[in-house]
């Protein structure tokens, strides 16, 4: 399968779980709005997906894939069990303590971590706290899951591991519609909610065993045994937890902060949840893929086929992410009204909201483009460089986040996290150039360029657009009116993107032709796109 087939492949399951999770957010936003049970909610939530983001998927992507696959090529289909066998043993014990001890010390990591700001409204700390408790055996379900994620992304089976976090969003779309139903109040919401977790992480968990046992890797839980194999994956897994998770310890930090202020956090999530689907599309099936395809092309010498494709996924991911950026920063409002404003969510929390989605936008190409740079290191074994430029970011990101949201308030706790975004994709792209690690193709720079371009005069004909279909998009008229005009500024601009970027040498029919036949192998040449204006 080529490399842009499986990208459609990840992509195409991930964006029906992000289309899913808008429905769960439209219902919430219906059900909570951004009152005290949404932040409580969120605010628990956050702990367990944060941990879930740095230990689960972060470091196993990162650590378990390479070694993985490195015991394929070395010792076949027998050597990979046996190893799968070794970590099990040991991360479901490690899994088994802390999720006790975080279970017994959730007041204290509540009052300290997940949301200081509560702990002068008694009742809003209490609920967050007994939500966490329920919620955070979620990781444990999602670490073993995110292992399981990683066998099959190495037997290369990516749908089933893609399409797994769709039962989260069912499951909790279930919960609050049971609410709605039943004209449940926001309190007995939550709890719905924080249960439907828990029921979910256990059913990805059954349908990714599943999965594996297809794909002919039947193993079983072991002893726990430190074993050099085992030693090596920790090694690996540390640093690489605190890198794959950068977005989510900014936004942890946001969140901190972001509690002092009521509502905050609910309005952090919402503006968070829309610019994920890009993200998740794009940015997530480019890390998924990419990080076994490189270690595969590197462990067997291929070196021009790793130079390819670390330049073609850079360059796919900004070839869709920059219109994305470019819309979400002038129609924010527009989206967010159509999507959230109804219910508990008044026209006032749509501005606000509106607000910090356009400022996200602005930092979208550079989260994505970290999906696609990461693997650079991760694929050489090397996680601590990345560690050490996400320790350079936080910083950056706590220096900026305290220092403006007093005066921009959910604003500057974005502008802190996209500004962060943007220095870590930076400092990463030049140490990969500077080691040798990247080689850098002009046309590729001309070619974003290009794009660049083709962004701004979509995002100018966009703004243009929503001005003549203002008074579709108003907050008095019907849903399906505002819908139809969504729709039809969204398609207008991705037609005159398209066009443009085409039109220019921004992109080219030939490449995406050549990618989408193209079955990579050890001796693969790179298939480059021409030259601008060729």
């Amino acid at each position: 399968m080529s490399l842009v087939r499986k990208f459609a492949t990840v992509g195409g399951a991930t964006l029906g779980s992000r289309v899913l999770g808008f429905a769960r957010e439209t219902l919430m936003a219906a059900a909570l709005g951004t009152g005290p049970m949404a932040d409580a909610f969120y605010a628990a939530f956050r702990f367990p997906n944060l941990f879930r983001r740095l230990f689960a998927e972060g470091a196993f992507n990162a650590a378990f894939v390479p070694l993985f696959a490195k015991e394929i090529e070395a010792n076949g289909i027998e050597g990979a069990k046996r190893f799968s066998e070794e970590v099990l043993g040991v991360l479901f014990t490690v899994l088994l303590l802390i999720t006790i001890v975080m279970e017994l010390a959730m007041p204290l990591i509540v009052s300290t971590i997940i949301a200081p700001g509560f702990v002068d409204d008694p009742q809003k700390f209490d609920i967050t706290v007994k939500l966490a408790i329920v919620m955070f055996p979620y990781l444990m379900c999602m670490s073993l899951t995110a292992m399981l994620s990683g066998m099959l992304n190495s037997l290369h089976h990516y749908f089933a591991a893609a399409i797994a976090p769709v039962f989260l969003n069912v499951t909790l779309i279930a919960a609050l519609a049971y609410g709605l139903w039943s004209g449940a109040d926001p309190l007995a919401t939550a709890w719905y909610l924080s249960w439907g977790v828990l029921v979910a992480g256990l059913l990805q968990m059954a349908v990714l065993y599943a999965g594996v046992r297809y794909a002919g890797m039947r193993f079983r839980l072991r002893r726990p045994r430190y074993t050099e194999n085992v030693k090596r994956l920790l090694w690996l897994a540390l640093p690489a937890a605190v890198t794959g998770g950068i977005t989510q310890i900014n936004q942890i930090i946001g969140q901190m902060i972001a509690s002092t202020k009521d509502g905050a956090i609910a309005v952090l999530q919402y503006a968070d949840r829309v610019y994920q689907l890009p993200l998740g599309v794009v940015g997530i099936a480019v890390g998924v893929v990419l990080l076994p395809e490189l270690s595969r092309a590197l462990r067997s010498g291929a070196r021009k086929e790793a130079d390819n494709l670390q330049n073609r996924s850079l360059e796919f991911v900004l070839f869709l992410t920059l219109p994305a950026a470019g819309a979400l920063w002038v129609i924010s409002d527009e989206i967010v009204r159509v999507l959230y404003e109804r219910g508990a969510f008044s026209a006032a929390t749509t501005a606000t909201v509106g607000s910090v989605l356009a400022i996200y936008g602005l930092g979208l190409p550079a989260f994505v483009m970290t999906k696609a740079l990461n693997p650079g290191f991760f694929a050489r074994e090397d996680t601590r460089t990345p560690m050490r430029i996400t320790g350079l970011t936080v910083l950056v990101n706590c220096a900026l986040a305290v220092s403006l949201f007093p005066f921009f308030g959910e604003r500057g706790i974005a502008t802190a996290e996209a500004t962060a975004g943007w220095v870590n994709a930076v400092i990463l792209f030049f140490v990969l150039v500077r080691r040798g690690h990247w080689h850098w193709e002009t046309a590729l720079f001309s070619r974003v360029v290009r794009l660049v371009i083709a962004t701004i005069i979509m995002a100018a004909a966009l703004n243009y657009a929503a001005d003549f279909l203002a008074d579709w998009l108003t907050p008095g008229t019907a849903l399906l009116h505002q819908l139809a005009a969504l729709v039809l500024l969204i398609g207008l601009s991705m037609v005159l993107y398209f066009t443009l970027a085409f039109a220019i040498g921004g992109a080219d029919f030939g490449m995406i032709r050549r990618n989408l036949k193209r079955k990579p192998g050890p001796d693969t040449e790179p298939a480059v796109m021409p030259p601008p204006g060729i």
